[in-house]
């Protein structure tokens, strides 16, 4: 088994769903630009209120890819 090393970045997904959708669609647009995404940690939520209602789920995510060789 090899060591590996990793950095660290912050990302924000949203969603007028879920906060799991807005944790979905964030992995996945940061997986399309970053290679070797391996890990996250959701670090805030956050919600946007409209009429009395959930408009927006907001997600802050800390996300780690590791470092090519």
């Amino acid at each position: 088994m090899s060591d590996h090393v990793y950095k660290k970045t912050e990302i924000v997904g949203s969603s007028k769903t879920s906060i799991e959708d807005a944790i979905e669609k964030a992995l996945a647009r940061a997986s399309s630009t970053l290679n070797n995404v391996d890990w996250f940690e959701v670090t805030e939520t956050r919600g946007h209120v409209v009429d009395g209602k959930v408009g927006h789920y907001q997600v802050t995510l800390k996300v780690g890819f590791r470092l090519a060789d």
